[in-house]
């Protein structure tokens, strides 16, 4: 492959199945995002680890992929990995000054759709049925383990684990269907659910 495909024609490439092309992408964006997740956690590791996930997402959904701003999509789809790696870590305060969660470049826009996002799916949540909505808040919004919720529960890991699937299906099926309205939030659709 060579530099002068475009980021657009590699994704419909990949979208065939062109491991060439795929590596490709890796090559052009593997060290930019690497080092701008450093550059947030200080952890060489870790940040490997979300950017070969993120990879990994595009080759698996290789044939799903609608990514019109390759790189806008890649950064967008690290920010929300290195957010949800804090979050689930519960964040110090050094962190967020770090990751500066308010990004300057998004406009007032985006942040305006972001919060109407974040409406639709409270929204939805609010909509499960009670136990379903109980074990999904318990596991997305509380992060507490399957086990810890089965415990506090009194039901079985299993239980919990259908559940949970259960709110993801509900959750999917509605944000797909106003999937257009939020594209730029895709990557954090996707990697959230």
């Amino acid at each position: 492959m060579t530099n002068d495909i475009t980021d657009t024609k590699l994704i419909a490439l990949i979208s065939e199945g062109n491991e060439l092309a795929f590596k490709e992408l890796y090559d052009r964006y593997v060290e930019k995002m690497f080092l701008y997740a450093v550059n947030v956690l200080n952890d060489k590791e870790i940040c490997e680890d979300l950017v070969q996930n993120i990879f990994i997402s595009i080759w698996t959904k290789r044939e799903e992929n609608e990514i019109d701003n390759v790189s806008g999509y890649l950064f967008r789809a690290l920010k929300f990995q290195i957010f949800k790696y804090l979050r689930d870590r519960k964040l110090s305060l050094q962190d967020v000054t770090r990751m500066n969660l308010v990004d300057v470049s998004m406009g007032v826009d985006s942040a305006m759709e972001y919060d109407e996002l974040e409406a639709v799916i409270n929204g939805l949540i609010d909509q499960l049925p009670d136990r379903c909505k109980q074990i999904f808040i318990l596991s997305r919004l509380k992060n507490k383990s399957n086990k810890e919720i089965a415990a506090e529960l009194d039901i079985s890991i299993q239980a919990v684990k259908n559940q949970i699937s259960k709110a993801l299906g509900i959750l999917r099926a509605h944000l797909k269907k106003e999937e257009f309205l939020y594209s730029n939030f895709l990557p954090i659709i996707s990697l959230l659910f």
